[in-house]
């Protein structure tokens, strides 16, 4: 069997007498205590996790591990002594060369989520990716070789970053992938945006804060529009609103009323406007008691599709999606089901489709679906925080208006 230069870059895992060893994976992590993804991640590589009926173990060795913080509920070190095969490291550089001077590692999650880190003037959390992703370049440059590297969430608070992340990887070669479990894990209806339609609309309504869940509720639209008639093609500007600015926009049709309620009608959490009742919609003055801080996002695609992104806290605690599409009555909806609170940190098994494809990755040396959904969504994400620290103003975005690409012919979210 001939493995080409290419395979080779992009980490195809060595031959021993005919035979392909099993691939080595190295992962740094912020810090790994119960519940963080850290362990949701880590701990389904080391011990493996229910998939498709069976007890599924990934055909692959977790060797080396990077904490960059161990607080009092650390879990790495046990973790270690109970998997005498995965090593704990002091550096992410010895973590990937395995104390040598060279890469020795086959595949790198980069898990940078969770931990003791300052905010800035903005309020965005500076989880270190990017400084853990220089010192992954660094190794794979000096070694001459590199290979796939999957990182947990969006690439960077700070879309420079962000951005040198996306190229150093076209530079080098190598896959890779990035994001959350929202794009793949179960959906409720269990279907797909229908290809190559055009839509005219597009709204997530969700929950959450800034600079955290409006990443996943741009992510669950992204993963959806951008299999429309001509792919993505990038954004031209965006617009925050917060708070009473939020309501006036509501009422003034800013974003269509009718593709909110569509979402909101795929909640399981929807707040009730009466207790002890729950097939009411709530008003818009229900909604405006219950919802103490609204935030949304409006922006405008480079080929004309307009998207919203709305976090409603007290009203939903889930990730509901609709969008108008040309030629149909009826909005297309769908929620990205997540088990329900407060169960939901305990169970999380949507980071198991997440693990699934990243082992494809791994094994393939080619990732499931186009890491540009996650660079767009980054910027995205930032310019929503810029939007609001400058006042809730217009932000152009001529950096993310030229992000195109197209969505894999598969569709990659869990089916059971």
């Amino acid at each position: 069997m001939r493995i080409s230069r290419r395979e080779l870059l992009a980490g195809t895992p060595a031959l021993a007498f005919g035979q392909p060893r099993r691939p080595r994976i190295a992962a740094l992590a912020t810090i790994y205590f119960k519940y963080s993804h850290a362990q949701h991640i880590v701990d389904r590589f080391l011990e493996g996790y229910g998939w498709n009926g069976d007890h599924h173990r990934p055909p692959m060795d977790l060797v080396s591990l990077f904490v960059d913080q161990v607080g009092d509920n650390d879990l790495s070190r046990e973790r270690a002594a109970r998997h005498p095969s995965m090593k704990i490291y002091p550096t992410i550089a010895d973590a990937l060369t395995l104390g040598t001077s060279r890469l020795a590692v086959d595949g790198v999650l980069l898990i940078g989520e969770h931990g003791r880190y300052p905010r800035n003037e903005k309020r965005q959390t500076q989880y270190p990716r990017y400084e853990f992703w220089r010192e992954i370049m660094k190794v794979f440059e000096s070694s001459g070789r590199a290979v796939p590297v999957f990182n947990d969430k969006h690439l960077s608070w700070n879309w420079e970053w962000a951005r040198q992340m996306y190229d150093d990887a076209r530079r080098l070669g190598f896959a890779f992938m990035a994001g959350s479990s929202l794009p793949v894990t179960w959906r409720t209806p269990s279907v797909e945006m229908p290809a190559n339609v055009e839509v005219e609309e597009a709204m997530c309504v969700a929950y959450g804060g800034v600079d955290s869940y409006d990443f996943h509720a741009l992510e669950t639209t992204q993963c959806l529009v951008e299999r429309r008639k001509g792919g993505e093609t990038g954004v031209r500007w965006l617009e925050a609103y917060r708070g009473e600015r939020f309501w006036k926009a509501w009422d003034e049709g800013v974003w269509p009323q009718e593709l909110a309620v569509a979402a909101l009608c795929r909640s399981h959490t929807l707040t009730p406007s009466r207790a002890g009742f729950n097939h009411d919609l709530p008003s818009r003055a229900d909604m405006k008691r219950l919802v103490k801080n609204p935030v949304a996002y409006r922006y405008q695609h480079t080929d004309g599709l307009m998207g919203a992104m709305l976090l409603m806290n007290g009203l939903v605690q889930d990730f509901n999606f609709a969008a108008r599409i040309r030629g149909r009555r009826q909005p297309f909806s769908v929620q990205m089901y997540l088990p329900m609170p407060p169960a939901r940190a305990s169970l999380a098994n949507f980071f198991s489709p997440l693990v699934n494809n990243i082992e494809q990755m791994f094994l393939t040396g080619k990732p499931p679906y186009p890491v540009e959904r996650t660079l767009l969504t980054t910027g995205l994400t930032a310019a929503g925080v810029e939007s609001l620290y400058r006042g809730q103003v217009r932000y152009e975005t001529p950096h993310l208006a030229d992000i195109a690409y197209r969505a894999t012919r598969e569709s990659t979210f869990w089916r059971t």
